[in-house]
């Protein structure tokens, strides 16, 4: 935003004395008033006058002065400019963006019996949460991959998990129809749980205040919950197949949602209206959707080994970028955004799963593939980034979470991986 700058205060003690004084009424006077006022007068500049009376010494001279000032001031005023130039920052050329990233196996954390089908990492980074069908969550610490809590009270698996904004809450969703929350303190269920969806519970977000939770079912709608009430403030009859993903824009206004009918539609939060409905040409089932953290756009999931990101605000929406290079072709993936370069020259990328055991990294802009993430043996349903950390986690088919942390010097040095938990 442009503003015009302020205008210059001119102080009551400036220059007083070349102002004359403000002249008094006659009531207020307390003068006679055959009195003649006083006043000051100022002096009007010195008009330039004709040099014909001079002498031609006295005129050289003079003309010798004009030119030796005129030929002086640029000078000095180029010197001054180059001087500022010279300082700014932005005189400095920004290094060359990265063609490529360097992400090391740090941690495999073994202990879950059955696929991995979700990771979250806790807003403020300390905790790794992951689920399991083996109807269990597992928090792990983000540093050294100790295993903290072990979370069991649903009756069947679990697809999805999601962290209140204080990380001190999460939220998860079963294949038992209900939604639990969790204490991480403790380790112990809320006495309530979410009671309403009549099918599979596939996916959460927390609002951004964490006052409400958002929920994507088997049974073809979106529910808008009140946290602490644990009942449903909002139904909304979202699509006509199974809603595979949700989640809340940054400011909390604004709710996207996807399912299998290959539609992405954009609901007003307060009013429950659909404000925007996305759809490609293709057509393909969307298995998960997620806002971009500056909350112009939403990365979509689709079974036809895309993901595609959407400008929902122009128009009646468009897809503007495309990335491709993974396997996505039968189950539900998931991933994340994430920054990379040297500050302050941070650019974005897209992580995701993909089903031939890799994780993909693609700059946001250019779509390039910056990096394969190789060491799963199964094929890798969810990933996630650090909030401030060059930290990636991961969660497969093959019962595993893996820990990727940043290396600079990653092709002169040989990948170490930690193991902790308990391998299956």
């Amino acid at each position: 935003m442009d503003d015009s700058p302020p205008k210059r205060y001119r102080s009551d003690e400036d220059h007083l004395e070349d102002y004359p004084p403000r002249k008094r009424s006659a009531s207020r006077s307390t003068s006679p008033s055959n009195a003649s006022p006083q006043y000051t007068l100022t002096e009007r500049p010195a008009r330039r006058h004709s040099r014909a009376g001079d002498s031609e010494d006295d005129r050289k001279y003079y003309r010798d002065r004009r030119g030796s000032r005129s030929r002086s001031r640029p000078k000095s005023r180029s010197r001054s400019i180059s001087r500022r130039r010279s300082r700014s920052p932005s005189s400095t050329p920004p290094p060359p963006k990265p063609t490529e990233l360097h992400y090391q196996p740090a941690l495999i954390l073994g202990g879950h019996k059955k696929g991995v089908s979700a990771v979250k990492i806790s807003p403020d980074g300390r905790w790794i949460a992951s689920c399991s069908a083996d109807c269990t969550i597992k928090i792990w610490d983000a540093q050294t991959g100790k295993l903290e809590h072990t979370l069991e009270g649903h009756l069947a698996g679990i697809s999805t998990i999601s962290w209140s904004p204080d990380s001190k809450i999460i939220a998860s969703g079963s294949d038992d129809k209900s939604i639990r929350l969790w204490d991480i303190t403790t380790g112990q269920p809320h006495p309530t749980p979410f009671i309403g969806h009549h099918n599979y519970v596939y996916s959460l977000a927390f609002s951004p205040k964490g006052n409400m939770l958002v929920s994507g079912s088997y049974d073809e709608a979106v529910f808008l919950w009140d946290v602490r009430a644990a009942r449903v403030m909002r139904s909304l009859p979202a699509h006509s197949d199974p809603v595979g993903g949700v989640d809340f824009v940054r400011d909390g206004t604004l709710i996207v949602s996807c399912a299998n009918d290959g539609l992405i539609r954009v609901w007003d939060t307060a009013t429950g209206q659909c404000l925007r409905t996305l759809v490609h040409e293709n057509n393909a089932p969307v298995t998960s959707v997620r806002f971009s953290p500056n909350g112009k756009y939403v990365l979509a999931w689709t079974l036809d080994s895309c993901i595609r990101l959407w400008n929902y605000i122009d128009g009646k929406g468009k897809c503007i970028k495309t990335y491709q290079g993974h396997m996505n072709k039968k189950y539900s993936l998931g991933g994340a955004f994430g920054t990379y370069g040297p500050p302050p020259y941070q650019y974005a990328f897209v992580a995701s799963g993909s089903e031939d055991k890799s994780i993909v990294l693609w700059d946001v802009s250019s779509k390039n593939v910056l990096q394969r993430l190789e060491g799963h043996t199964g094929a890798v349903l969810a990933v996630d980034t650090h909030p401030t950390e060059k930290i990636i986690v991961s969660g497969g088919l093959d019962r595993t979470v893996r820990v990727w942390r940043y290396n600079e010097d990653a092709s002169n040095q040989p990948p170490v991986a930690a193991t902790n938990g308990t391998e299956t």
